[in-house]
């Protein structure tokens, strides 16, 4: 089995990361205009309004419920993804976003990077149980190229996760001159019944994904449709809404392809791997994988990612460094939590760091016996960030974010001298007079304490 990937190095900042073109895609994408579909859910079979917007470079892929007030924001990100059966379903707090995965298949598929998709209850149109409705969507959207460069995690080293007897395997790409992702899946329902076994390999570009993957719909078998009605759900479905496998194979539908199954399993691991963040280069192989497991294969390439750039914290130089930071920021000695920022993605996403040393002036007393570094000086630490990150906004240009409001704060470990605070923070919503940010610390890849922040953003002569 070869699957292979590749392509160049790019800088980020001042901060040389392993980055490559995927799918030949240079740059970023988004869709020119706004489109909106309207379905139902495929477990709740609620009515929804689907209204997709174009997405500014570097923010990524947010889903907002427009039926909260005031609407909830969920990035499609894998640290909110909730535990859910047969479907990969985000959260922000108690708001849920259910069934994500067809449409994030479809991002990734066309090489679509940055959208903002509004729905107006809990889950997504199921339309045909394909991504094709998606492609075809954002098709009508149009395409359109960015600015910014697109950014893809090579992977460095063999990672293998493991549940019962499935498995998924990302591997480092053999040839330095391709341009492609493949995957490999193996499906195996056992010598008895219809599924049985089908494998797929699958060469990516937006043209095959369209004609090869997109159409492939989900499936279930007929006793599993059973118990799924019993409980309630899909209730509102029939046999043409959805392939039900019986003993002789779907009931009154047809297979779009002979291996139709197997093709939506490649579907939904395209579809979780976007949870990343950034488009993935390598090879991946998968045996009778389900979301569960496609999402503890991305938490374990993240927390690599996150390896790599504590790593390249110590030897590349800063995007900002205590100069530059002091020119932003009014904090000084000894309230000043920030020593230098490694990276900033436009006005979307910031990465910094903080040097925790015993001379630290509160470990005098916080506490003398046992130093840890109080919780509130981690939420400082970021807010700073977050005032960091804010002033990129041409519009904000010399002015000072105040704290305004803090939300969702939570302390995860402590933190003690001799760690080294990696910050970062990216942006829910920037205003005239406001902003609003999403935080987080962590040490050594393990978070210690997360926030959601808002600011007023005043002249910074009034301070």
């Amino acid at each position: 089995m070869n699957l292979w990937v590749c392509g160049h190095h790019y800088l980020v900042g001042n901060s040389k990361v392993s980055l490559r073109d995927w799918n030949g895609l240079k740059h970023q994408q988004t869709i020119s205009r706004e489109v909106e579909l309207e379905g139902r859910g495929l477990f709740t079979g609620q009515p929804v309004t689907m209204r997709v917007r174009p997405g500014k470079a570097h923010s990524g892929i947010w889903f907002v419920r427009t039926d909260q007030t005031p609407p909830v924001r969920v990035a499609a990100r894998i640290e909110n993804v909730s535990k859910r059966a047969r479907r990969t379903s985000l959260r922000n707090g108690t708001v849920a976003i259910e069934t994500v995965e067809h449409c994030l298949g479809a991002c990734s598929g066309l090489g679509i990077d940055n959208l903002q998709i509004e729905l107006t209850s809990n889950e997504l149109p199921s339309f045909d149980g394909s991504s094709l409705p998606f492609v075809q969507m954002f098709r009508e959207g149009g395409l359109c190229e960015q600015d910014a460069l697109r950014e893809a995690y090579v992977i460095p080293e063999v990672m293998r996760v493991v549940e019962g007897d499935s498995e998924l395997i990302a591997l480092p790409p053999l040839d330095p001159k391709s341009e492609t992702l493949e995957i490999a899946y193996d499906l195996d329902y056992g010598p008895e019944g219809p599924v049985g076994r089908q494998t797929y390999r699958a060469v990516l570009t937006p043209e095959s994904f369209e004609a090869n993957i997109a159409p492939a719909r989900t499936f279930v078998l007929e006793r599993e449709a059973q118990e799924l009605q019993a409980a309630g759900f899909g209730k509102h479905l029939d046999y043409q809404d959805i392939l039900v496998v019986g003993p002789d194979g779907p009931i009154e539908n047809r297979l779009r392809f002979p291996d139709e199954y197997v093709r939506h399993k490649v579907l939904d691991l395209l579809g979780d791997l976007v949870l990343l963040g950034c488009p993935i280069v390598g090879r991946v192989y998968a045996r009778k994988s389900g979301h569960s497991l496609n999402h503890a294969l991305v938490r374990t390439i993240g927390d690599c990612r996150e390896r790599e750039l504590r790593e390249s914290f110590f030897v590349q130089a800063p995007q900002l460094d205590i100069h530059r930071v002091q020119r932003i920021l009014p904090h000084r000695y000894p309230f000043l939590m920030i020593d230098r920022i490694i990276e900033i993605e436009g006005s979307q996403r910031i990465r910094g760091v903080k040097n925790v040393t015993i001379n630290e002036p509160f470990f005098q007393g916080h506490y003398p016996g046992d130093p840890i570094m109080p919780g509130v000086l981690i939420i400082e630490a970021l807010a700073q960030i977050g005032g960091v990150l804010l002033s990129q906004e041409l519009t904000h240009k010399g002015k000072v974010a105040v704290l305004l409001s803090l939300d969702k704060v939570k302390f995860r470990r402590s933190v003690r001298p001799g760690d080294q605070l990696m910050l970062e923070a990216e942006t829910i919503r920037v205003r005239k007079t406001t902003g609003h940010i999403r935080g987080r610390a962590r040490v050594a890849g393990e978070l210690a304490a997360e926030a959601e922040i808002k600011f007023i953003l005043t002249d910074a002569e009034s301070h």
